[in-house]
């Protein structure tokens, strides 16, 4: 019987990778500190890493890290539109497309836009859209494609602030910065920035209180341009989330700014010589 040479043959006893992959520890709530270090019931959001224009096929692009969350943007137009029949001429369009790598997620996820990426493409245009000048662009359409490469918590959040790099990397008239924040509240206590494990998980033995919040914010006009809210919390819980995520928010700004500045200047034409 002819063998298969395509084939590469395995062993016969074999173990499954699972075994060998380091558990999560749990989150640590004596001492009001979580496992990576930062404090509970405090606006302690991870450090960050941002870059921008890095792609240069991409009109504007950026890069953000934060821990192990990261996520790369890429914006393309203002370009034709492609159905001018269900757009109006006298503004611009906005598309938004958010995916998660296959290997993202510590569970291998599909390169299939599924329903979780749909709601956060959504929230996403709805966060980014107040924020634009579309009226200038008329008979335009501007794509927003954001890219998860690690799933480390908190990646509406960071995909907002991504997003709105990117656009002001590619000279896309806005308002505004937009800037994101989420918090995980766990009964009468929260988290700021959750991690992956802090987000799908519950310390709390009371079911009041239970909840993950984003917010997208613009810190020169006070204004937020979108909220998500998933679980069930009390006005008196969601008002105070909304200002931790605001004041989250302001400690992000100034390592935005820096990092636009420094794209500007890389981006400068050195001053000719007389």
């Amino acid at each position: 019987m002819p063998t298969d040479t395509k084939r590469v043959r395995g062993p016969e006893v074999s173990q499954s990778p699972s075994q060998f992959v380091n558990k999560p520890a749990g989150v640590d709530s004596s001492h009001g500190l979580r496992t990576d270090g930062r404090q509970r019931d405090q606006v302690d959001v991870r450090p960050i890493f941002v870059r921008c224009g890095l792609v240069s096929q991409a009109k504007g692009s950026a890069y953000i890290e934060a821990g192990n969350t990261k996520l790369m943007c890429c914006v393309y137009g203002p370009r034709e539109t492609e159905r001018k029949d269900e757009t109006d001429m006298k503004c611009g369009r906005l598309t938004t497309d958010m995916r998660f790598a296959p290997f993202s997620c510590p569970e291998r996820v599909s390169w299939i836009q599924g329903n979780q990426d749909k709601d956060f493409s959504l929230m996403l245009h709805e966060s980014l859209q107040p924020t634009l000048c579309l009226h200038k662009y008329p008979r335009s359409q501007i794509e927003v494609n954001v890219v998860v490469l690690e799933n480390s918590g908190s990646v509406l959040a960071h995909a907002i602030t991504c997003a709105s790099l990117a656009l002001a990397d590619a000279g896309i008239e806005m308002y505004d910065l937009v800037l994101g924040c989420s918090i995980r509240q766990d009964g009468a206590s929260y988290v700021v920035d959750p991690s992956y494990t802090e987000e799908n998980s519950c310390s709390s033995v009371s079911s009041e209180n239970q909840g993950r919040l984003t917010v997208a914010f613009l810190p020169s006009l006070n204004q937020i341009s979108g909220l998500q809210s998933d679980g069930e919390m009390t006005e008196e819980t969601m008002t105070a989330g909304v200002r931790t995520c605001i004041e989250g928010c302001y400690k992000l700004y100034p390592v935005i700014q820096q990092a636009l500045t420094s794209a500007v200047r890389k981006a400068a034409l050195p001053p000719s010589e007389s």
